[in-house]
């Protein structure tokens, strides 16, 4: 998710930047030399990434092989620098999605939710614009992105105690896109619904109920939903560019209103994110049951693509599948040059995070959480084998046309995304006001590789989704774009190279 509210964040900008690392195992110092060749590796890949998309600092941590390791690279702030390190905070954006629902796991074990039950249960008031659906939907539903309404809903209700509840009221907006548990479309919207259902599940806010739940019986002292909570701790000020590509502190961009934190307001460290991971790479302690972080991590809901070819969500955990078998549990977040990127493959003990604070962060964070790099250097693992392949005029005829999407923003109002798909040369073109932008490769019926312009890869997969055998929508960056002529407002073009969140 992102306060600019473009459908994806991730854009990809210019050349030369920062540097300056230190790293730790075990929370000890430790020389290049101790360190396993694959994670001096690891730190040379985001120093090459830094220096090539212009990216102030970066702090990762990492769990191989039995060890933990964590580091920070270049400054927090390009006008008042001080170096990153491990316990720098940042911005995590929708990896505070899965505490949401770490959140609603100890709940349900304390018989305070039921995954299964309606959200009218706890809610008897709540309603979307389709009646009959948001009586129907479950929590699961809620958790797992398959709702079914408009997702990317960021409205500012303000910063009192009751912000989420009237977000929620707010909701009474929302259309139908598909039917509850139906399709899987990205929902910003359903997991302020969940943080809801928190708050009158416990009396509490969500802040003080996921910091009693969560935060601190995990000791995860550098992660907070305000920087009041966190005194005297180094901030990653988030960089935009200007218009020489040149990057430009932007500390105005850190700031989330309080209605989206349930969806992406976390404020956390490299080390207390790595810590994140090692809990759900164990059997949940003394917190969760082993069954609880089982469900988790387990039965999709329905899957498709979002960046990466996805089985589905968990409760709040994207599920990966790959070609050798083990899953990959995966997430990230976005928000105004604050992007980052987090993974898991339990199979292999094998965990990594990345904090970036500039918006060319998603560049690298794709060549480490989208493409095979990470994954086949420290878990043997790859991505489903996708080879494109040219396709007839008379197969691609049936995607061709214009696709579109909704956003409504902090002060209520719609913008209509879209873009156009017109067959070209064995291939889509993808065209925002006749100019080119991209390409889609097919590989398989219904999935394509998304392309830049001069043919090398974005990084992202997307795919189709038929009505009665018809092309209905595209799912794009995980939303769903209605196949069919753009509706009245005001028309924004999509970013193609993104992890969006």
């Amino acid at each position: 998710m992102s306060n600019d509210l473009m459908l994806s964040r991730r854009t990809l900008l210019g050349a030369a930047a920062a540097g300056g690392a230190a790293a730790l195992v075990g929370g000890r110092p430790a020389s290049a030399a101790a360190k396993p060749r694959a994670v001096r590796d690891l730190e040379e890949k985001i120093q090459a990434g830094m220096a090539a998309y212009r990216i102030p600092g970066v702090a990762y941590g990492l769990r191989f092989r039995g060890a933990d390791y964590v580091g920070g690279f270049g400054v927090t702030n390009l006008d008042d620098p001080a170096p990153v390190d491990a316990d720098t905070v940042f911005r995590v954006g929708s990896t505070s999605k899965t505490f949401v629902g770490t959140a609603v796991m100890r709940l349900v074990e304390r018989g305070g939710l039921d995954l299964h039950r309606t959200v009218r249960s706890y809610l008897p008031d709540f309603r979307t614009a389709d009646p009959a659906a948001s009586a129907r939907v479950t929590v699961r539903e809620a958790l797992d992105h398959s709702a079914g309404w408009l997702g990317d809903f960021f409205l500012d209700t303000g910063e009192g105690e009751d912000a989420l509840a009237r977000y929620v009221a707010g909701m009474s907006r929302l259309p139908q896109l598909t039917p509850p548990g139906r399709a899987m479309a990205y929902n910003n919207a359903a997991l302020g619904l969940a943080g809801r259902l928190i708050e009158v599940a416990t009396g509490e806010t969500y802040e003080r109920a996921v910091r009693s739940l969560v935060l601190d019986p995990l000791h995860l002292r550098h992660s907070a939903f305000t920087l009041d909570e966190l005194p005297g701790v180094p901030v990653a000020t988030s960089h935009v560019y200007d218009g020489n590509g040149e990057p430009v502190a932007y500390p105005e961009g850190f700031r989330i209103w309080r209605s989206l934190n349930p969806a992406g307001g976390l404020i956390s460290s490299a080390r207390d994110q790595l810590r994140w991971a090692n809990f759900h790479l164990g059997d949940g302690g003394r917190l969760l049951t082993r069954e609880s972080m089982r469900r988790m991590q387990s039965r999709p809901g329905p899957g498709g693509t979002l960046f990466v070819e996805v089985d589905g969500f968990g409760v709040t955990w994207m599920l990966r599948p790959t070609a050798e078998g083990p899953l990959v549990v995966q997430h990230g977040g976005d928000w105004t040059g604050q992007h980052s990127g987090f993974l898991m493959v339990p199979e292999r003990e094998f965990a990594l995070t990345v904090l970036t604070n500039a918006e060319t962060g998603p560049a690298l964070l794709a060549e480490l959480f989208a493409d095979d790099w990470a994954l086949s250097r420290f878990a043997g693992v790859h991505n489903l084998r996708a080879v494109p392949r040219p396709l007839s005029a008379s197969a691609l005829a049936p995607y061709a046309g214009t696709y579109t999407g909704e956003q409504i923003g902090p002060d209520g109002t719609t913008a209509v995304l879209a873009l156009d798909l017109v067959p070209d040369a064995g291939r889509l073109s993808i065209r925002f006001d006749g100019v080119e932008a991209g390409r889609l490769a097919f590989y398989r019926r219904d999935y394509a590789l998304v392309l830049d312009p001069t043919g090398a890869p974005a990084h992202t997969r997307v795919n189709f989704l038929r009505d009665g055998g018809k092309i209905a929508w595209l799912r794009f960056g995980g939303r769903l774009l209605r196949h069919g002529p753009a509706s009245a407002g005001s028309r924004r073009p999509l970013h193609l190279n993104t992890l969006p969140y």
